[in-house]
């Protein structure tokens, strides 16, 4: 049961998600367009720093509070939803592991959104294995040197702020350390746009080191421990897209049931065809269960239980596979016309499949699964 607080916040954000999301998401998509007005606006509602400090702008609130918030957006708009919640996890490394003159610089302007954040782990050589990176750093007095590029970064060539994870030691995953860099910075560019099946309406592209200078007091925390930052803010990174996947996958299986009561073949609604009635209990009750094992996983890291690591691995797999399957469920009850622009269930199939390789693939999370349980 959600608390009166809870479910007041869950209907500000089902809310704006109709309101404001909905109504544009399919324009969005199309025209590629990357609504920065529209990511303030929810910035007003306290979207952009949700599990930060209130110190400086954040909401305080829990990762249970934030799956309910981003299921409830992606029901508006997946892409939108998604970019929300790398632009908190970035801001959340600063407030959980900078110092306080970083919080104090950066955190306002991001909780705002008067500045836009990305988060760069990613290189084009190193995927899952994201502890051979190649990305160096090399000090220079009271600056750090970096050379190397990031792939696949959301934001890229729009953010004001990249939170980077860089080599400034040695092979493996201690010798990573975490930076703050700053659009603008002598040495950094950007790749071209790239082509993508989905999550069209926010950029993507290489983010690229060329002799790019970056204060020392831009890295945060000590050298070395960028890596386990990074992993740390992956088992709440995961659940937020997780919850992302459950809201479209929610919002496509309404479609689904609607369109199947409307639309007659051989004299009679569809929905009066067995077939197609165990498809929808079969679609209903996979939401069911993902939502309860997302719910599930976001209370045991909010409790920091040891088990978190596991419970949120679970969670991702689990809910991004199920939900991807009851969107394209929802496209085949659609029929021919799902498979149309007009209808919108084309583009949540398009939109929730990345999902299953992003924030850890599907078989990456069964892998920390599967190191969990024999350990």
């Amino acid at each position: 049961m959600l608390s009166e607080e809870q479910s007041a916040i869950q209907d500000m954000a089902r809310n704006f998600a109709t309101e404001k999301l909905a109504p544009h998401a399919k324009q969005w998509d199309e025209d590629k367009h990357f609504p920065v007005d529209t990511l303030r606006e929810m910035a007003g509602l306290g979207f952009a720093g949700i599990y930060l400090q209130e110190e400086h702008g954040g909401s305080g609130l829990s990762r249970f509070d934030a799956a309910l918030i981003f299921e409830a957006l992606s029901g508006g708009c997946t892409s939108t939803a998604a970019y929300m919640t790398i632009h908190n996890m970035a801001s959340w490394m600063i407030d959980s592991f900078g110092n306080a003159e970083q919080r104090a610089k950066y955190l306002p302007r991001l909780t705002s959104m008067e500045w836009i954040a990305s988060y760069c782990l990613t290189e084009p050589g190193s995927g899952s294995d994201a502890g051979a990176m190649r990305s160096r750093a090399v000090r220079d007095g009271d600056h750090y040197v970096l050379n190397g590029s990031k792939a696949f970064i959301s934001g890229s060539g729009v953010s004001d702020i990249y939170v980077a994870m860089v080599r400034t030691g040695d092979e493996g995953a201690k010798g990573v350390s975490c930076f703050i860099i700053e659009k603008g910075t002598p040495g950094l560019s950007f790749g071209a746009n790239e082509k993508k099946m989905g999550w069209n309406n926010q950029p993507t592209a290489q983010v690229i080191f060329e002799d790019c200078r970056v204060p020392v007091e831009n890295r945060v925390g000590e050298e070395g421990e960028g890596f386990k930052f990074a992993m740390m803010g992956l088992d709440g990174g995961r659940l937020n897209i997780a919850a992302c996947s459950l809201g479209t996958a929610q919002r496509a299986f309404e479609k689904a049931l609607e369109y199947a009561k409307q639309r007659e073949q051989f004299g009679q609604p569809i929905a009066e065809f067995q077939a197609i009635q165990f498809k929808l209990a079969d679609m209903a009750t996979d939401l069911e269960a993902a939502r309860l094992m997302l719910y599930e996983a976001a209370k045991t890291l909010d409790e920091g239980k040891p088990e978190k690591t596991r419970k949120s691995a679970m969670a991702k797999r689990y809910v991004t596979d199920t939900c991807f399957n009851v969107a394209n469920e929802a496209l085949q009850i659609h029929g021919g016309y799902g498979y149309l622009q007009d209808y919108e269930v084309e583009r949540m199939v398009r939109d929730l499949r990345v999902h299953q390789i992003l924030e850890g693939t599907s078989e990456i999370m069964r892998m920390i699964i599967a190191r969990d349980l024999l350990k």
